[in-house]
């Protein structure tokens, strides 16, 4: 906001300069014509306005033709603070619609993305975790007034309603990875994640509930995950109060080197992790379930375990090494 106001001030700042110089001059010019200070000022004002002049007494030949020379000076001057005023609102609306271009390109060209529905407390904390974690995004929200805020963020979203169908199209539902339902109302939320999981079935979905018998709702409606951030900020207090040190040490930061995580990785039919050891793929993170596809679970597996298709599995480790691992 501040660049803009800089800008209109930069482009302004000629006029401004044109006004007091042309006043000057008026000023001087009826004073030289035996005019009082004040007399010359009120000319000028009528002059350079054009505004039903009334000059003080009879005016001569030479101060008729001085003051149609401050006229003509007040006229133009306006004509160019009107070009300057049309031409900055047209490139600020230009700018405002090549931007939502760019946006529209930029979400259009998205695949395996995730897709965040509505930007409060709770969309914009899962936002920034995505963002530290690379994994590409796009928030969907009806509010205009968090449009300021989502630009200064610097994220791409879109304005609509998370529960149209359009929009969820727009956002490119049937290419998305997962999608993450944070609006404030559960109603809102179980509709959401029905036409979701209409349109691609494929789609994880996490739901957020606030009530006490939204989650099973939701759940009926869908979702993979249902999350209550009140009963889960409790649950997470309750545990730092029991095992301080086990909760510090597996902190879950996107933003942080140090603290170990837990990660999963679903081993997909044409992965080149397929025929590779349990140990390869891990690298220097530690393996600690392998599901299989059949169903069965292996805990603490053997380092030569053989990967298979549809293998799910759960490694501990630094951030850095679980994304190495992510990428072999």
């Amino acid at each position: 906001m501040r660049d803009r106001s800089d800008g209109l001030l930069r482009h302004l700042r000629v006029p401004v300069i044109g006004i007091a110089l042309v006043s000057s001059y008026g000023v001087i010019g009826y004073v030289l014509f035996g005019f009082g200070f004040i007399d010359a000022l009120y000319m000028t004002s009528l002059a350079l306005t054009t505004a039903g002049f009334n000059p003080v007494g009879d005016l001569t030949q030479g101060e008729k033709a001085f003051t149609i020379t401050i006229a003509v000076f007040g006229v133009t001057l306006f004509l160019v603070i009107l070009a300057l005023l049309t031409s900055l609102m047209v490139e600020g609306r230009i700018g405002i619609v090549s931007r939502r271009r760019r946006m529209d390109k930029r979400i259009g060209s998205m695949k395996g993305h995730f897709i965040i529905a509505a930007y409060g407390r709770v969309g914009r904390t899962a936002a920034r975790e995505l963002e530290a974690e690379g994994v590409p995004f796009v928030v969907v929200d009806r509010l205009e007034e968090l449009e300021p805020i989502m630009q200064s963020d610097g994220v791409p979203y879109l304005l609509g309603d998370p529960t149209s169908e359009s929009v969820l199209q727009q956002a490119g539902i049937e290419r998305a990875r997962a999608l993450i339902s944070a609006v404030d109302s559960d109603a809102d939320n179980v509709y959401i994640t029905l036409t979701a999981r209409s349109m691609n079935p494929d789609l994880f979905i996490v739901a957020r509930a606030s009530e006490p018998k939204s989650p099973e709702r939701l759940y009926r409606a869908g979702a993979n995950r249902v999350i209550s951030p009140y009963v889960s900020s409790g649950r997470h207090m309750a545990m730092l109060a029991l095992r301080p040190r086990v909760v510090d040490y597996l902190e879950i930061s996107g933003r942080d080197e140090k603290p170990l995580r837990l990660e999963e990785f679903l081993v997909e039919e044409d992965s080149p992790l397929v025929g590779h050891s349990v140990d390869e793929v891990g690298g220097d993170a530690v393996p600690l379930v392998v599901r299989r596809a059949s169903g069965e679970v292996v805990t603490n597996p053997n380092g030569s375990e053989d990967v298979r298709a549809g293998d799910l599995i759960v490694l501990l480790g630094a951030p850095v090494d679980l994304r190495r691992a992510e990428g072999r």
